[in-house]
């Protein structure tokens, strides 16, 4: 690949990762949207602890809904930092590393996801193996799957 072909690979990385993102955000928020719903139709009985415990629990599973939006939110914020117009010789956020057969991107923590007939593993920056990865360049070694791993190319 050219560098301008690098750079237009992780741009699409990159947009197909926002596009991961704002679905589970999307989904997010009508789960939330279902739990009040169902916490509002839920019909007072007889048995007021009945009502009580199903009103307790639609507000658990709202209160959970709520943290998987945020934290989503926030995967979107960190991956909109990220800068995929540079072509990296080191690993940082940004950086596509060719290794074990597969791209990891820094950039957002979404996973094995296959782009373009390519597996790609996206990674946060902030993930343990992102952090293992930082500073490192092609030719260097690190551990993948309990397996020693040589990093072909970073871009």
């Amino acid at each position: 690949m050219t560098e301008l072909e690098k750079i237009a690979f992780k741009n699409r990385l990159k947009l197909a990762g926002e596009h991961i993102i704002e679905q589970r955000i999307a989904a997010a928020k009508t789960l939330i949207d279902n739990a009040q719903e169902a916490a509002n139709n839920e019909e007072k009985s007889s048995a007021g602890d009945k009502y009580e415990t199903a009103r307790a629990m639609n507000q658990l599973e709202k209160e959970m809904h709520s943290k998987q939006l945020a934290a989503q939110v926030k995967e979107l914020a960190l991956l909109h930092e990220v800068k995929t117009d540079v072509i990296y010789t080191k690993v940082s956020p940004g950086a596509c590393i060719e290794g074990a057969g597969m791209i990891f991107f820094i950039a957002a923590g979404l996973g094995k996801q296959t782009m373009e007939e390519k597996l790609v593993l996206y990674l946060s920056p902030l993930a343990p193996l992102a952090k293992t990865l930082h500073s490192k360049k092609a030719g260097d070694l690190f551990v993948f799957g309990g397996k020693e791993v040589r990093i072909d190319a970073v871009y």
